[in-house]
């Protein structure tokens, strides 16, 4: 029987992927394990495997095309004795739906849940009246459609308003989309796009069609400023202590074969082991925020912002506060190295309980960033610069840096913030309470 290729899922929360190149062709052989295609999504590109051996039979869906929703067949691998010419293109299936009566599996419990955390902006329906984007989690959309319900008229109980299966279970056929909207205010819209266009003159510019990473960005930073109740608190660091320590532990680094050395602490490692250290420190910061509970972290899962082309990724350093510097330096380095060429495995980049947002490489002198969920801080770091600074009755030169946390206030308030910023403070100016 030939047997499809399916675009996977490579998130919990991913819909839809594109196919950026086959690295088979129609008529090859493969076997299982073999890599027969890349996809592409908003953050990285992950390669498909073959689960059986045969033939690539046909090749469905044709390189460079984007917005292939999860589980469409993208090829068919042929038995032997099959021909390609005997092979009828499938049609997408839909997920099975379960029965609305029946108490969900533990599967299906364990969807909703990934889901109901997702991270803010990627799973999202519409309501059947053509209104504005309605959060809902994949199950609940599957059940709804069962069942006849308008999901876009439905109060979602999950995080950020989101619909999950509770919410559908607890509708009446009937719900109307007015039941949301006369709770809820509607939030301002932008201006169209004939609107923006309209204010220039026509030739005077050129469009260039957002990607799948600028689109996914746009709704994550848009509904986190919208939902999220930002609070700012900004300190200056004196980085006098960490510059010199610096400077002797680079020196001490091992050599390889070459004599060159095999890592090189930067100031920004310092800060990821500040941060959580500061994070085990104060437990009460290393949460993440959910309608119904507060998820209160064991271990300080770093999330570090890197710039690629098109955006950004924030790949993770995971238990951040166990590992040494020259540790985090160098996972730091592959990380980094990995997310510019789109490498990154979902594991490297979702999750995480804090973030940190570095800009002092580009003379940046102070920023405050947005917090980007299910983190509940974020830490902005400007340059390092020499200062005038007053010391008792005299006015030293000193390197100083400024930094800004921005924090959810659901969770993280004015005080906790500023004792959590202390913290990272006095770990970044005595950074040798960092190694005992």
């Amino acid at each position: 029987m030939p047997v499809n290729v399916l675009m996977p899922a490579l998130s919990p929360t991913m819909e839809k992927g594109k196919l950026a190149k086959w690295l088979k062709k129609e008529g090859d052989t493969v076997k299982s394990g073999d890599v027969l295609a890349e996809i592409e999504t908003d953050k990285a590109t992950m390669e498909v495997e073959a689960v059986d051996e045969g033939t690539l039979g046909k090749v469905l869906v044709a390189e460079g095309t984007d917005d292939v929703p999860v589980n469409t067949p993208i090829a068919v691998i042929l038995g032997e004795g099959e021909k390609a010419g005997d092979v009828v293109v499938p049609k997408p299936k839909a997920a099975p739906h379960p029965s609305p009566s029946a108490t969900p599996s533990p599967q299906a419990r364990k969807e909703e849940k990934q889901s109901s955390l997702a991270p803010a902006g990627e799973v999202a329906a519409r309501s059947a009246d053509g209104g504005g984007r309605v959060f809902a989690s994949p199950l609940a959309r599957r059940i709804a459609r069962q069942k006849g319900i308008d999901i876009g008229g439905l109060l979602g109980s999950g995080p950020h308003g989101r619909i999950i299966l509770k919410d559908v279970e607890n509708a009446k056929p009937d719900a109307a989309p007015a039941a949301k909207a006369a709770t809820a205010p509607a939030l301002s819209q932008p201006p169209s796009d004939d609107a923006v266009l309209k204010l220039f003159e026509p030739g005077s510019y050129d469009l260039v069609p957002h990607d799948g990473m600028r689109k996914i960005i746009a709704r994550r930073l848009v509904e986190s400023k919208q939902t999220i109740p930002h609070f700012y608190v900004s300190v200056d660091v004196t980085l006098e202590n960490l510059v010199a320590l610096r400077e002797r532990l680079n020196l001490h680094a091992p050599k390889d074969k070459d004599q060159k050395p095999l890592w090189k602490i930067s100031v920004n490692d310092f800060i990821i082991k500040a941060m959580a250290m500061a994070l085990i420190k104060v437990p009460e910061a290393n949460v993440s925020w959910t309608e119904s509970a507060m998820v209160k972290h064991r271990h300080a899962d770093i999330g570090v912002a890197v710039s690629i082309p098109g955006g950004l990724i924030t790949p993770i350093v995971r238990k951040a506060e166990t590992k040494g510097l020259s540790q985090i330096s160098i996972e730091m380095k592959d990380l980094a190295a990995r997310a510019r060429v789109k490498k990154l495995k979902p594991e490297e980049y979702n999750g995480g309980s804090a973030a940190v947002s570095n800009l002092g490489m580009m003379n940046v002198k102070n920023f405050a960033a947005i917090v980007n969920p299910p983190h509940a801080t974020i830490l902005a770091i400007g340059t390092g610069e020499r200062r005038p600074v007053v010391r008792g009755n005299d006015i030293v030169i000193e390197q100083q840096m400024t930094m800004t946390l921005s924090t959810d206030h659901r969770c993280v308030d004015g005080a906790l913030g500023a004792e959590f910023i202390g913290a990272i403070k006095a770990y970044l100016e005595e950074p040798g309470l960092m190694l005992v």
